[in-house]
């Protein structure tokens, strides 16, 4: 009778090593990779915080325009879901300030263009970084935030085999400074951020759910997502932060990221280069459930809408706190191909298209979101299929990178 108490007993003092094995790498990659990236120049924070145009426009942009609105800080605000969320809260009359440090891992341009969409919106952005302890503590003494949405991160599964050190940087080093800060505010604030249907990494049951195992990542995106969420654990449980995580299922859409494959395809496809489609072995489908970015958005304000106050205070945790996470995606997977044949239909041109076998890149083969308990909880209902959500994508594209060289502020 007592062999499964042992068998267990041994199962849970093995995970433990794990866990604690895992939190000693990352921990070491962030000590290593911090003296390597720096944050921002002490002369440009400096000239922030004395800067009396520069709080006028934080404490507008962060005063909610609703009686009962919200006061958000949005990470990553300049980029793709970053500036529809924020469209979003202010549109419904939260405050919201952005912060945003305006990398170079796809163009600038863009991440510009969306920052005017947003200050015609009045919506400022603060250009800084996440791991900038001392900004961060700044805007929180400027706006008292009630919630933050933290959707700064370093993007994409294949770029982490080029610069693996702006993930740790971003994604974990990024992640900790931000909760830093949040644990020592009073009242502290509650958060919702952004992980990623990546974590399930080499998973084959499908749908994906919540509670599947996701120890298994297929790309060092997909384990700094996954250390996310050990460390968010680790925050609620030591300083009571109440914290939501959403696994995002492959989002597109208008203002969307050139590095994705809808988009990239699209720019291709109108200049008539080759584009590469992938499959697996014995011709596997590549196949990934295309999420429309305003169901996304609505994914985004549900969690914000049934998150519930922190317990801490001043960095020491006086009851339990929510600790969440749901997937958003779309619960319908098409094949790569098939997305292909879309755009072909919308662009009016023929794919000049190769197929090949999927690299050892750190992708999967297929995603497939399973959304019942987001839907139980806070409603969640995706509205959006790829064929719509492509036409308006390709609207929007050919509108802002039309031959006059004029934007679109659609």
């Amino acid at each position: 009778m007592d062999k499964p108490f042992n068998v267990n007993r041994l199962r849970t003092h093995f995970s433990l090593i794990k866990l604690i094995a895992w939190t000693c790498i990352f921990l070491g990659l962030i000590l290593f990779f911090s003296l390597h990236y720096p944050h921002s120049s002490p002369s440009n924070r400096l000239k922030y915080l004395e800067d009396s145009d520069w709080k006028y426009q934080i404490l507008n942009s962060g005063r909610p325009k609703s009686r009962n609105g919200f006061r958000v800080l949005v990470t990553g605000a300049a980029g793709f879901v970053g500036m529809h969320v924020s469209t979003a809260l202010r549109q419904r009359g939260d405050g919201v300030v952005g912060l945003d440090n305006f990398n170079g891992y796809y163009e600038k341009s863009l991440k510009r263009a969306r920052e005017d969409l947003l200050k015609s919106k009045d919506v400022f952005i603060v250009e800084g970084d996440i791991n900038d302890g001392v900004l961060l503590t700044k805007l929180f003494k400027l706006v008292k935030f009630t919630h933050v949405v933290h959707l700064a991160a370093q993007a994409g599964v294949r770029y982490a085999m080029k610069n693996p050190g702006s993930y740790v940087h971003s994604n974990i080093g990024g992640f900790v400074s931000l909760l830093e800060v949040c644990k020592l505010m009073n009242p502290q604030p509650a958060i919702v951020w952004a992980s990623s249907s990546s974590v399930y990494g080499l998973n084959k049951k499908v749908p994906f759910s919540e509670i599947d195992r996701t120890d298994n990542p297929s790309s060092l995106y997909a384990a700094t997502k996954k250390a996310g969420e050990a460390i968010a654990h680790t925050y609620n449980h030591i300083h009571g932060l109440s914290i939501t995580g959403l696994r995002f299922f492959t989002v597109y859409g208008p203002w969307g990221r050139p590095d994705m494959a809808y988009f990239f395809f699209t720019r291709d496809m109108l200049k008539g280069k080759q584009i590469s489609v992938f499959e697996g072995l014995n011709g596997f489908t590549v196949s990934r459930d295309f999420t429309y970015i305003d169901d996304i958005v609505k994914g985004c304000l549900g969690a914000l809408d049934t998150a519930t106050k922190s317990t801490g205070s001043g960095g020491v945790k006086k009851g339990p706190a929510q600790l969440r996470v749901y997937n958003l995606g779309n619960t319908s997977p098409v094949p790569v191909s098939k997305l292909v044949s879309i755009l072909e239909k919308l662009l009016k041109v023929k794919a000049n298209k190769v197929v090949s076998p999927m690299p050892a890149n750190g992708d999967v083969l297929f995603t497939h979101a399973n959304i019942s308990l987001a839907r139980r909880e806070f409603g969640y209902k995706p509205t959006t299929d790829l064929q719509s959500g492509l036409k308006k994508f390709v609207a929007w594209y050919l509108d802002y990178y039309k031959p006059s060289g004029k934007k679109s502020s659609v």
